[in-house]
């Protein structure tokens, strides 16, 4: 029992120490399309033409749990849009305007 302990306790680490999934919430170029993204299934038909590249484009949509999302798109040189940021509202008290 005195070497069961510490090698279950090695391999709780070890185990903690893999690579994890790309974020879902956040910033950076590691972020995946969820339901209700604009890409979310690929890149929309039409094209921003009048936009400027660089252009920075906002979404706000609801996930299938009814939180609030916020997406940030940048339109890119081939005018494709770029998710670079999703924020979640968790909003666990719901409307406290009553």
């Amino acid at each position: 029992m005195k070497h069961v302990l510490p090698a279950l306790l090695a391999a709780l680490l070890l185990g903690a120490c893999t690579a994890t999934p790309p974020p879902s919430v956040g910033y950076g170029r590691y972020l995946e399309p969820i339901p209700g993204s604009i890409t979310y299934g690929g890149q929309p038909r039409t094209k921003l033409t009048k936009a400027p590249v660089g252009s920075i484009v906002p979404h706000q949509f609801f996930d299938n749990f009814g939180h609030r999302v916020y997406e940030t798109y940048v339109i890119e040189p081939d005018r494709s849009l770029r998710l670079v940021g999703r924020r979640i509202d968790y909003d666990i008290f719901g409307d406290m305007d009553d």
